[in-house]
């Protein structure tokens, strides 16, 4: 159930200024749309256009808030087509947010790859901070939070699955 009196304070609070040109990477809620930043939602409001891993997970977010964007597709089967389509935008000075299903785009999401050409053709790139799933889950496991280590997902085929283990077996650390 929308709380409507929520939505449209959450609304007038949002700045109405259009983005400067830049690639903004926008952590999303992981499940609760409510764990969303008063400035991840600027930014969205704000920008020209929001390039998302899948849009019919991204548009139950912007419905959430009122917000209506032109979206386009940019996830894991993305070419460097798709990235130079992007950066084609940012040259016509259109501002581009980035947003992954859940969390904070790169961490084990689509987006290295953008971000990476970005760095190396000097676009400007802005990070909105907000929800990650490898932090959730560390303050929750109840294990040492002082050092960890993101692994990220091990490899699928069982030897480079154990190899994989083998390397990391000794660090004296959470291993996530």
């Amino acid at each position: 159930m929308t709380n409507t009196k929520s939505s449209k304070h959450d609304s007038e609070i949002l700045s109405r200024s259009k983005c400067p040109v830049a690639i903004y990477i926008v952590a999303t809620p992981i499940g609760n749309l409510s764990d969303i930043s008063l400035r991840a939602l600027e930014v969205l409001k704000n920008v020209d256009i929001i390039a998302c891993e899948d849009t019919r997970v991204t548009e139950k977010l912007l419905s959430r808030y009122e917000i209506s964007k032109k979206m386009i597709c940019y996830n894991d089967f993305s070419t460097k087509n798709n990235r130079q389509g992007i950066f084609k935008l940012l040259d016509q000075g259109k501002s581009v947010a980035l947003v992954s299903d859940a969390g904070t785009p790169l961490i084990s999401d689509p987006g290295y790859k953008l971000i990476k050409e970005a760095h190396e053709n000097n676009y400007k790139i802005v990070s909105i901070p907000g929800a990650s799933s490898v932090v959730t889950a560390l303050t929750l496991s109840g294990l040492q939070t002082n050092r960890f280590l993101f692994e990220g997902f091990l490899p699928p085929k069982k030897e480079s699955r154990k190899n994989a283990l083998k390397e990391i077996k000794d660090i004296n650390a959470t291993l996530i």
